[in-house]
């Protein structure tokens, strides 16, 4: 018989864990209410929970981005169908959390990250973060890492946006001047704006330069054709991650979004192996 590690990811014997991924017809989803967890002193958190087994599941969103993605839903099936903890969530900012997204910095997310872990979970996690939650879950591991059963990144941009704001030729100057970094967005002659001081904020949390102090399984997929955050960070954390159970994972065609059914099928293949793998091993 074939080595599994070699099948093409529609031949993966996910365990029907995602209900109508491959499959023309969708399944009707129920509209759930979202919850709302309190913080002293700091904005409320949108949030959706589903009780279950241990090793919970929780996932972080992208940059401006929530807890409504198709990553976060389809994770979600996934998790319910085989009776796992799950917790998805806004930012604090983002989505339907309290708080203005100008506001946002790493710094805040990493706490709002902790309060979900603290508040909401309990036993171990494994956290699946997407894009810069692929820095934040690094950041929450290496400060709660009795809580943390393994990490999965999906286009990981760990100090992404240090590391090229640091590589700007000329714009540096301007940019601290005007106090904020204009970025061509894929709309012809759109931009979004990044404040400097977010920028400067995330250099307290650059991890990169230095051995990274996590242990546990971590699964990195990237896209190849990814042009917002080139597939070599993800190759630069683990490189820089002290565990040795640590693989990369490249799509050819995965882009940065990583939500074609290819690349979920593949997201969800591969949490169901660290969770038949931890479950083993306790």
């Amino acid at each position: 018989s074939p080595d599994p590690r070699f099948l093409s990811v529609s031949a993966w014997p996910v365990r029907n864990v995602l209900p109508g991924v491959g499959s023309a017809k969708q399944p009707c989803r129920l509209k759930s209410t979202v919850q709302y967890l309190t913080r002293q002193d700091l904005p409320k958190l949108a949030y959706q929970k589903l009780n279950g087994k241990s090793p919970g599941v929780i996932f972080l969103p992208g940059y401006g981005s929530d807890m409504n993605g198709q990553k976060g839903l389809a994770l979600e099936d996934f998790c319910k169908s085989l009776g796992h903890s799950f917790v998805r969530f806004d930012y604090s900012g983002c989505g339907s959390s309290e708080g203005d997204f100008k506001d946002g910095t790493i710094g805040k997310w990493k706490k709002d990250v902790l309060s979900v872990l603290d508040n909401l979970t309990e036993g171990p996690q494994i956290l699946v973060g997407s894009s810069i939650g692929g820095w934040l879950m690094l950041l929450a591991a290496m400060a709660r890492p009795e809580r943390i059963a393994a990490l999965v990144g999906v286009a990981s941009a760990t100090d992404h946006i240090v590391t090229t704001f640091n590589q700007l030729p000329l714009e540096r100057k301007t940019v601290e001047e005007k106090g904020e970094w204009k970025l061509p967005t894929k709309h012809k002659d759109s931009f979004s704006c990044m404040p400097y001081s977010f920028i400067k904020e995330a250099e307290n949390h650059c991890l990169l330069n230095r051995p990274i102090p996590i242990t546990v399984p971590i699964r990195l997929i990237h896209g190849m054709k990814d042009e917002d955050v080139p597939w070599h960070v993800s190759v630069q954390v683990a490189d820089a991650v002290l565990g040795t159970d640590v693989d990369i994972i490249l799509r050819k065609h995965g882009l940065h979004r990583m939500s074609e059914k290819g690349d979920i099928k593949l997201l969800v293949y591969t949490i169901d192996d660290l969770i038949d793998k931890l479950t083993t091993l306790g």
